[in-house]
């Protein structure tokens, strides 16, 4: 199923790079038109978020009516929820679709002559064998052998080749690996970006939970806290979310440590946009809570 959407992707990201030329333009543009298709379903995303928002709240407001009778809470919970049309799953259609996207991407950005250029198995096998007769066989990566043929390609000027792309982006080759260019400064330059960028998205997305449950806080009894069942789930989420923060930068460098270039950049722009979207959104959805409260 991940080479299905790998050659999908290919197949677009080909076209791209037909018109513009350039490898790392055509990452970029790729990956705008990639959130533009996914902007419904971070739009139902961002719903969920802010339905979740005032079950919350109505979950607070019920403790406090019902005394802490967690029979009559739930009950009235049940119905809310019905009421509003809440998925208890549409967190995993969104989890599920992002690992399809960043599977199928490191298959792309990895292979891109097989997904981006169509060039068949045996034709791939051949290249290599010329190469390491002619070169040694230290010229081909064991890892990633259709990047080495496309920096054959390249460092040859070899530009009516089929297996040359121009991956010279901003004086960076997004060709090259971090792993196996540990000399050359240049090579950091995304992937840190990239780091820093996570970081962002994921403070960002803590502070505007923060900021709400702050305010869900302002309205409740402080005694409700003594409820040990509720207030661990919300010590457990708090620690999730303080969890992932550590995890996911230092998960994003070990990715991008090892991989092309090319893959550091596309979740460079992603991250980007999302930021963005997220605020964006957050505002709209926000300001029409308001109109309709």
């Amino acid at each position: 199923m991940i080479s299905f959407f790998s050659n999908i992707f290919g197949y677009v990201l080909n076209w791209i790079y037909m018109v513009v030329q350039n490898y790392g333009i055509a990452i970029i543009l790729f990956s705008i038109l990639i959130k533009i298709v996914m902007l419904p379903l971070s739009i139902s995303q961002q719903k969920s978020l802010k339905k979740n928002e005032k079950i919350q709240k109505e979950m607070n407001i019920l403790k406090i009516k019902h005394n802490g009778d967690k029979e009559k809470i739930n009950q009235e919970l049940m119905e809310l929820s019905r009421r509003e049309k809440i998925n208890p799953f549409g967190g995993c259609i969104t989890i599920i679709v992002q690992l399809i996207l960043i599977i199928s991407m490191f298959y792309l950005v990895s292979s891109p002559l097989t997904y981006m250029k169509k060039i068949d198995k045996e034709t791939l096998e051949n290249r290599e064998t010329e190469i390491r007769e002619q070169y040694g066989a230290d010229k081909i990566s064991k890892t990633y052998p259709e990047i080495s043929l496309i920096k054959y390609a390249q460092d040859k000027n070899l530009k009516q080749n089929d297996m040359y792309i121009n991956m010279d982006f901003l004086g960076v080759d997004l060709n090259k690996i971090p792993q196996e260019n540990l000399t050359d400064v240049r090579v950091y330059i995304i992937p840190a970006l990239y780091v820093i960028s996570s970081i962002i998205s994921i403070k960002f997305t803590n502070n505007m939970t923060k900021t709400n449950k702050n305010d869900e806080t302002k309205e409740t009894d402080q005694d409700n806290k003594k409820d040990s069942d509720e207030f661990s789930q919300e010590e457990m989420t708090a620690q999730m979310n303080k969890n992932m923060s550590i995890m996911m930068p230092i998960l994003s460098v070990s990715i991008a440590f090892v991989a092309p270039l090319g893959l550091a950049l596309y979740w460079l722009v992603n991250n980007i946009i999302m930021i963005f979207e997220r605020i964006i959104l957050n505002k709209f959805f926000s300001k029409e809570e308001e109109e309709n409260a």
